[in-house]
C-alpha cells in the first residue's frame, strides 16, 4: 500500500527529505495554502517562521516534491468559511490559487468540505479530482448519493474503519459510479466525538478567535477524560485508527492510505512505521491528535498489543457494553514508568 502524506512546515528539511527519499511509496502530498482556513491550525509561528518566510519555504518544498514526480493535493477543508462561504471573492481566490499550484506543483486534486467549492472546481478545472473531506463524516451510500454531483471521491467516515461490511458496501457503490473511496489510517480522534464539529469550527475561525479576550482554552474534552485513570482504558475501545500492523487488512479496498502528518512531531517516523507495517513504541505518538501525554508517565506500547487486535475489532459485534476486550488490551499494553523515564 502507498501513502498520501501531509506537508508540514518544519525548521529543518527532514520531512521533505523523507518524502523524496521514499517517493516510490508516496502517492501524493496534501497541503494547505496560506490565506485559506483549513482543517489544521497555522503551524508557521510554532515553527519559528514569519508569514513571508513560511510562504517562501512552502513554495520551495512543494517545488522539490513536484520535481521528484510526486503529485499534490490542495486542502480546502475547513469546516466553515464564515461570511465568505458564498462570496465571489472566495471563489476568485480559489481559482487563482489552483491555476498557480496546478502549474507549479503538480496539484491534481482538491479535498474540500464545501459543495460550492467542489462545484466551482468542477466547472472551471476539468480533470481536477474533487474529494469530499473526512471532516464531512460521510458514512453511508445515502450520504454519497446526496453529493455525488459535486465529488469524484469520498473519504470514509473515521468510525467505519472498523466496519468492513460498511466499507465493502461503499466501495461497491463507488466502483459502480466511477467514484473513488479513500480512508484516513491514523486519526487520533475518538469515535462519535460529540465535540468534533465544535472543535473543527474553532480551528476554522482561529484567526478571529485569537484576537479576542477569550475566557477558556479548548484542546478537546477527550484529553480531560483520558487523563482520568477511571476512563483512560477507553482509548482503544473508542479509537478509529488503523495500526501499521493491521494495514494489510484494508488492501482489498484501498491501494493508498492517508496519513495525518501535518502536526505530528515525527512525520517521517509515522511514514516509516506504516511502510514497514510494524512499530514498537508509544502507539498514540503515531496519531493526530496525539494523546500520549494523557497517560504520562505511563506509555501505551504498540508492540505489546496482541497480533490479532486489528482483525478482532473489525470482526467483533461492536457491543462494547458487553465486552471488555479493548480495555483489557489497553491494560496489558500499558507500561508503567516513573517521570524521569518518560520522554514527552
Amino acid at each position: 500500500m502507498n501513502f498520501s502524506v501531509g506537508y508540514q512546515l518544519r525548521p529543518s528539511s527532514d520531512w521533505v527529505d523523507a518524502i523524496v527519499e521514499n517517493q516510490a511509496r508516496v502517492a501524493e502530498v496534501y497541503f494547505a495554502w496560506p490565506g485559506f482556513a483549513n482543517g489544521r491550525s497555522d503551524a508557521s509561528q510554532a515553527a519559528g517562521f514569519s508569514p513571508w518566510q513560511a510562504q517562501a519555504r512552502l513554495e520551495a518544498d512543494l517545488s522539490r516534491i513536484a520535481a521528484a514526480g510526486i503529485p499534490t493535493n490542495l486542502l480546502l477543508n475547513a469546516m466553515c468559511y464564515g461570511a465568505e462561504s458564498q462570496a465571489r471573492s472566495l471563489f476568485n481566490r480559489v481559482g487563482e490559487t489552483l491555476d498557480d499550484v496546478s502549474r507549479r506543483f503538480q496539484t491534481r486534486s482538491v479535498t474540500t468540505t464545501s459543495p460550492l467549492i467542489a462545484k466551482f472546481v468542477h466547472e472551471n478545472f476539468p480533470g481536477m479530482e474533487v474529494r469530499a473531506s473526512v471532516n464531512m463524516e460521510i458514512g453511508s451510500v445515502r450520504a454519497m448519493e446526496t453529493v455525488e454531483a459535486y465529488f469524484d471521491g469520498f473519504y470514509l467516515q473515521r468510525e467505519l474503519n472498523r466496519r468492513p461490511e460498511a466499507i465493502e458496501r461503499m466501495k461497491r457503490w463507488c466502483d459502480g459510479r466511477g467514484k473513488r473511496l479513500y480512508f484516513l489510517a491514523n486519526s487520533g480522534c475518538v469515535a462519535d466525538c460529540a465535540m468534533h464539529v465544535f472543535h473543527d469550527n474553532l480551528v476554522a475561525h482561529e484567526r478571529e478567535i485569537a484576537g479576542r479576550d477569550n475566557a477558556y482554552d479548548f484542546h478537546g474534552v477527550c484529553w480531560e477524560r483520558l487523563s482520568d485513570p477511571e476512563h483512560r482504558g477507553e482509548y482503544l475501545r473508542n479509537a478509529t485508527f488503523v495500526r501499521p500492523e493491521d494495514l494489510h487488512l484494508y488492501a482489498q479496498w484501498f491501494s493508498v492510505a492517508k496519513l495525518a502528518t501535518r502536526a505530528n512531531r515525527d512525520p517521517a517516523g509515522v511514514l516509516r512505521a506504516y511502510m514497514a507495517e510494524r512499530y514498537s513504541g508509544s502507539l498514540p505518538a503515531l496519531m493526530e491528535p496525539n494523546h500520549e501525554g494523557a497517560f504520562a508517565p505511563d506509555v501505551l506500547e504498540n508492540g505489546a498489543l496482541r497480533a490479532d487486535f486489528g482483525r478482532h475489532v473489525m470482526e467483533c459485534s461492536q457491543e462494547c457494553d458487553k465486552c471488555d476486550y479493548c480495555i483489557r488490551a489497553f491494560q496489558g499494553a500499558l507500561i508503567h514508568l516513573n517521570g524521569d523515564e518518560f520522554l514527552c
